[in-house]
């Protein structure tokens, strides 16, 4: 690995800061209260020709990777965006990979061109209520009929979807009793949310209220034959592309909100005076910022190898799992050091670190949770018996 500045990734940093200064932290706060999608920042986002990164040029994109990806989102997040910044445009910088990697040539054509211009909003629908993680254990069942499928089931933790278009949407076409496997028999469709067919219910939830999350109802809903994404029985080879390149991306917005709260507690430590001196002189503070300064550069170390990997095809579950795990741990223990650090005040929104605290808390959950991360190198780490 080389670790000499790149040019063009210094040129993408230096943008997308210059680009996030027009929306401070007022800005993300006043749109978590009112639980409003962030469409300035997003048609600023679009503008910048940031959406479509990783889409090929072919199709009007950006033809860059993971790595760019990354950068763009974690200087989305240190800039005191967060999450609700990041989840704003994550699908449109980097959510296409399953379509990019196994969709037909028609179905790339007709939409692909229009992720740059920031006019299709898709979502991901994959989780449900009572399979959770065990992505095999899902119940929504896609029915062959005339022309296409007929879908009916429920998905919860659903981004997006109250503006979604689209949705890249798994569902079981074989009773998982009739697979060889249980990963058999599965199969994503890129089905169109249709209002009369799918209802949209959103989940009251503690943070990143700038984007929904909802449960979606489904009943019927038609989805054409060439709409279809890969091979039909072969849904849970789709999900999986790009799952460690998104581990990376995700990891990168986890490190940016340890920034962005580390930057905060700091200044406050050098500002706020109590018993006649800067609290940031007291060891038992400063340390506690010396500490996560430190923990953000090691979990930084890992993901950047990880990153590397990644744009270069090299096998990384691994490295992708250990690189998610530090970030989440890291970017939150920032967090809670940054909110203890301004004591009763981080506990307001004034200083908008309980913003923070909660964004960076949701990262130990999602994309994957950090005891799923731990039961994968268990068991393909460390050769353990699967536990699960």
């Amino acid at each position: 690995m080389d670790y000499t500045p790149d040019p063009v990734h210094e040129d993408i940093r230096r943008a997308v800061r210059a680009l996030c200064q027009a929306f401070p932290d007022e800005y993300w706060l006043e749109r978590d209260e009112r639980h409003e999608f962030p469409w300035e920042f997003y048609a600023a986002m679009t503008e910048g020709g940031w959406l479509g990164l990783t889409v090929p040029e072919e199709y009007g994109g950006g033809g860059m990777g993971v790595t760019e990806a990354a950068i763009v989102e974690r200087e989305i997040a240190a800039s005191g965006a967060g999450m609700g910044g990041c989840s704003s445009v994550h699908i449109g910088i980097f959510g296409f990979e399953p379509i990019l990697q196994h969709a037909s040539e028609d179905l790339k054509q007709r939409f692909l061109p229009r992720v740059p211009k920031g006019d299709l909003q898709i979502s991901f629908a994959v989780t449900e209520p009572d399979a959770g993680t065990d992505t095999t254990a899902i119940s929504t069942f896609a029915t062959k009929v005339d022309g296409g499928w007929s879908v009916s089931g429920k998905k919860v933790w659903i981004s997006n979807a109250r503006q979604a278009e689209r949705m890249l949407l798994l569902a079981r076409t074989t009773p998982k009793d009739r697979c060889e496997r249980r990963t058999d028999g599965l199969t994503v469709f890129f089905a169109p949310m249709d209002r009369e067919r799918v209802t949209v219910r959103p989940i009251p939830k503690m943070g990143r209220n700038a984007v929904d999350s909802n449960e979606l109802f489904i009943d019927e809903l038609f989805v054409a034959d060439e709409d279809v994404v890969g091979e039909v029985g072969r849904g849970f080879e789709v999900i999986l592309t790009g799952l460690n390149a998104e581990r990376v991306v995700a990891a990168n917005a986890m490190l940016g909100i340890g920034e962005a709260a580390l930057r905060r507690g700091v200044r406050y430590g050098r500002e706020r005076v109590v018993f006649g001196r800067p609290i940031g002189q007291n060891q038992g503070l400063a340390f506690q910022l010396a500490e996560a300064k430190i923990r953000l550069e090691a979990a930084d170390a890992v993901l950047r190898k990880a990153t590397w990997m990644v744009d270069r095809g090299l096998p990384c579950g691994a490295e992708a799992n250990y690189a998610k795990w530090l970030c989440a741990e890291a970017g939150y223990q920032a967090a809670d050091v940054a909110l203890q650090v301004h004591g009763g005040m981080g506990y307001s929104r004034e200083y908008h670190v309980e913003r923070y605290f909660r964004e960076a808390r949701l990262m130990r959950i999602a994309p994957i949770s950090q005891e799923m991360v731990l039961n994968y190198v268990s068991e393909h780490v460390l050769g353990l018996p699967r536990s699960y």
